[in-house]
């Protein structure tokens, strides 16, 4: 009987007799030094495919026999079933070798038993196969002359070799008493300890693991299913010139570990953590393989939202209810139940999913490892994840049991869909908390493989690569790491149950193992062709901190949508009146087709925005020319110097009347311009209120009023700007002219405008046509002259008027007329602010009355026939 050995060598499927080095050359192997068979036969870790020829089940029994008369040599044997993987240790074999403290031979069937027939007669031979080493692993298994741990561990546990996969923690199968096995990609380590903290027990019990093709593992049989904490040490050889950074004093986090067990309150320290000055904090991974399946629901199922539906609201868990104004109990502030409580607001406003800044773990009080200028900071933004898999653990009302995080994130997500908003993640794969090595702090991949798992160039002192700014660049398309975000993704959407991802400077993750730009990223290709990721929506921030820039040329698979950081620029630049911009104005209004008109991509591909959580709020966006850092202590060196605003007149806080009043004007600009385009919206938390953060515009690390989301404020907008933003969202979620799924045609849209090389030119108008649509037409203008301009408003059809909807030059709430202002006369009069928008809108006999039907004016006007919009 033969079994054919597979592999990967350096990217490189192999087959046929394993070649073993024992120092003194290759040698093809025999049986003189065989007693390993393996296939990895079906192995989702290794992407192999079933289809290795074996023979019958007569062949097996006699394989059987032959091993269990090796015992006589004092040769144990382990049979794995699934991998079929057997290893012989006692170190009798002169032409052996070690591998993870056993000493193992290899060997090959054909020697043995001739070669191999076809394949028809392998699965009788497999079934039989398998049926006997369950039988047998137990008690094999009890004869590994393994470790069995501290001599201080009293536990009925028994130390197993385990299964190099999958990965992490898993519940083991085919043993008599349940057991866990550990698993951990290590390939550049010579020795790894698995570290135990059970329950009601001091200090921790270390086991050394063992090892089959750089994936270290060990199957604890009779540990705990919960309440079980660990971590690994991991040592190996090579100092700093290698790029390898071995700490076997640390005890390393599980990159795959599916729950956290840290501090247990948001930042406060505690004796958990075990916090050293200059090292940082420890945090252990742990499981829960008692739990009830969380319930769902009966009715449950996820929204689907078309991408052309989108309203996206870009928020921060902690942020969104920490404040004492937001009226719910103490315990669920600042927590994924605190989202849940405020689910009625964002119904109201109209929107149709959330952007959760990161929700992986990360460590908050990372600024406070060691005396620095910004050790007065708490990161409430979250970008430095320590986790791929474990959601935030103090964004739970409790993190005790562990699985309590899980679920309370699981009801969030839950009750988020019921009210049909679906649940985006912004997700962190370009770097890790970790830092640099001018600023060190290991807490995990650092440790394992410093080599692997970051970009490393080893002709710099200073080696890790940053392109992210933060100090290290994932090194994502190395096929191991890409396999961990990858299983990382699949974990959110399947156990989460999440609907896509935004990815924090994706353009790092299109780079290679020395940060060259990768035309067909493996990685970002892998996503995209995944039948599970592919189907969920995917968003990439196109660009980097290298100047990796990819806006509208995203390697995209006619499936990724971007952030259109050209967008907000343009649209920014013309409503503050630079000249110049009409046209550019124009085409981000109309769907960026400069960008997106390419291939099958749509409009909703670009992710329109004014306003992220990176830069200023609404509010400050129109009251500051300067960004004002100085409480980050950085000198002001951090945040964007490109912010494309303008103050009204005066720099910062005001009381005069006349700047704010045209302040006001301007958000609702801003506000007409986003919801008026084509693309997808996405709208920041706290700017419906028109919240200020005084000029800064990188607050990352405060964690107060200055962040929070003030509830009583927004009491005090709600018949102003607030009222403003979610009509505005209705209108644009109930006229089907905005926010298509194609690009617009000669015959959708009429430019009433003949001045385009007018650079001096800062007015606007254009018609979107109903064409059977349904809602009539849409007019709308936008005057960024410093005069005001008559316009003459296009003939409505026959039988119906235009009704003005928006006009951002009047006071609130006539603002804004729901049902739409009749008597427009053909000619309108759009005001300046400096800017205004208005819409007009006449609604065939069918929709009157259209309740949202409006138009905006910059002031612009919407107009709308039978209703409309200016």
């Amino acid at each position: 009987c033969t079994c054919a050995h597979l592999s990967f060598r350096k990217g490189k499927l192999t087959r046929g007799t394993r070649r073993v080095v024992d120092g003194k050359g290759e040698k093809e192997g025999r049986r003189a030094w065989d007693r390993r068979f393996e296939t990895q036969a079906n192995d989702p870790r290794k992407g192999v495919n079933e289809g290795n020829g074996h023979r019958t089940a007569d062949h097996a029994e006699y394989v059987s026999k032959r091993y269990e008369s090796k015992q006589n040599e004092d040769e144990e044997v382990f049979c794995m079933s699934k991998r079929f993987r057997c290893v012989t240790s006692g170190g009798k074999r002169e032409k052996s070798r070690t591998e993870g403290g056993a000493t193992t031979t290899a060997w090959n069937w054909e020697d043995d038993f001739g070669p191999r027939q076809n394949g028809n007669q392998k699965k009788h031979f497999r079934q039989s196969f398998e049926a006997y080493t369950a039988r047998r692993t137990v008690e094999w298994r009890a004869k590994s002359s393994l470790r069995t741990g501290s001599e201080t561990n009293t536990n009925p546990v028994r130390v197993l070799e385990g299964t190099p996969v999958p990965l992490g923690p898993s519940l083991a199968k085919g043993t008599g008493t349940p057991g866990i096995n550990f698993a951990l990609v290590a390939p550049n380590a010579s020795q790894v300890k698995l570290c135990i903290f059970e329950e009601n027990k001091e200090g921790s019990d270390e086991y050394e693991m063992n090892q089959t093709d750089g994936v270290w593992h060990l199957c604890m049989e009779g540990l705990a299913l919960s309440g079980v904490q660990y971590g690994y040490r991991v040592s190996g050889e090579g100092g700093w010139d290698t790029g390898l950074r071995w700490d076997k004093d640390k005890i390393l986090f599980d990159p795959y570990a599916p729950l956290l067990s840290g501090r247990a309150k948001f930042g406060v320290r505690d004796d958990v953590e075990e916090f050293v000055e200059g090292r940082g904090s420890r945090f252990l991974g742990t499981y829960d393989f008692t739990a009830p399946a969380f319930d769902w629901g009966e009715n449950y199922k996820r929204p689907n939202r078309a991408w052309k539906d989108l309203v996206i609201y870009e928020t921060n868990v902690r942020g969104f209810t920490a404040s004492p104004t937001s009226g719910i109990p103490e315990d669920r502030r600042g927590t994924y139940l605190g989202v849940v409580d405020k689910i009625p607001h964002l119904v109201e406003m109209g929107i149709t999913a959330v952007e959760l800044l990161p929700v992986f773990e990360y460590d908050e009080m990372e600024f406070k490892r060691r005396p620095n200028p910004r050790d007065h900071m708490v990161n409430t933004w979250g970008y430095s994840h320590i986790s791929f898999f474990a959601p935030m653990s103090r964004y739970a009302s409790t993190s005790t049991p562990a699985v309590n995080v899980s679920d309370e994130f699981k009801t969030m997500v839950k009750q988020l869909h019921l009210n049909g908003i679906e649940v985006i993640l912004d997700v962190v794969y370009n770097h890790t908390a970790e830092g640099g090595d001018d600023d060190p702090y290991v807490l995990s991949m650092r440790g394992i493989d410093n080599k692997m798992y970051y970009m490393v160039d080893l002709n710099s002192y200073v080696q890790l690569l940053n392109f992210s700014g933060c100090g290290n660049t994932v090194n994502a398309n190395n096929p191991v790491v890409a396999q961990l975000i990858i299983d990382s993704l699949r974990h959110w959407v399947e156990e989460y149950h999440v609907d896509g991802f935004r990815f924090d400077l994706a353009t790092a993750l299109c780079r290679g193992e020395q940060g060259e730009p990768l035309t067909v990223p493996p990685l970002i290709r892998a996503i995209s062709k995944d039948p599970i990721l592919s189907k969920v929506k995917l968003i990439a921030e196109p660009w980097d901190c290298g100047g990796y820039y990819l806006v509208g040329g995203f390697p995209n698979w006619d499936i990724w949508a971007e952030w259109n950081g050209i967008y907000r620029d343009d649209v920014r630049r013309f409503l503050k009146g630079d000249r110049g911009f009409k046209a550019a104005f124009a085409t981000r209004i109309a769907g960026s087709a400069d960008l997106y008109n390419v291939n099958q991509r749509k409009p909703y591909h670009s992710i329109n925005f004014v306003i992220a959580h990176d830069g200023f709020t609404l509010w400050d966006l129109v009251s500051y020319n300067e960004k004002h850092n100085e409480s980050n202590g950085e000198d002001g060196r951090d945040g964007s110097n490109d912010n494309f605003s303008w103050n009204c007149g005066v720099e910062g806080e005001t009381e005069d009347a006349a700047v704010l009043d045209l302040r006001q004007k301007q958000v609702r600009n801003y506000t007409v311009a986003l919801l008026m385009s084509n693309g997808t919206p996405m709208l920041l938390m706290g700017d419906e209120y028109l919240q200020t953060r005084y000029g800064n515009n990188n607050y990352y690390g405060h964690d107060g009023p200055l962040t929070h989301f003030d509830w009583d404020m927004l009491e005090q907008e709600r018949q102003g700007y607030f009222r403003f933003v979610s009509l505005m969202i209705k209108f644009r979620r109930d006229h089907p002219l905005i926010g298509r799924s194609e690009f617009l045609t000669d015959e959708d849209i009429t430019w009433h405008e003949d001045r385009w090389d007018d650079e001096d030119s800062t007015f606007l108008a254009f018609t979107l046509h109903d064409n059977g649509h349904g809602g009539g037409d849409l007019y709308c203008a936008f005057n960024v002259h410093d005069f005001a301009i008559d316009i003459p408003i296009p003939p409505a059809p026959v039988g119906t008027s235009w009704h003005r909807i928006v006009d951002t030059s009047l006071p609130s709430p006539r603002d804004f007329c729901v049902e739409g202002r009749p008597g427009i006369e053909r000619l309108y009069t759009v005001a300046p602010p400096v800017a205004s928008s208005s819409v007009l809108n006449w609604p065939d006999s069918e929709h009157v009355p259209l309740l949202d039907s409006h138009v905006s004016c910059t002031n612009p006007i919407l107009l709308h026939p039978g209703l409309s919009v200016v």
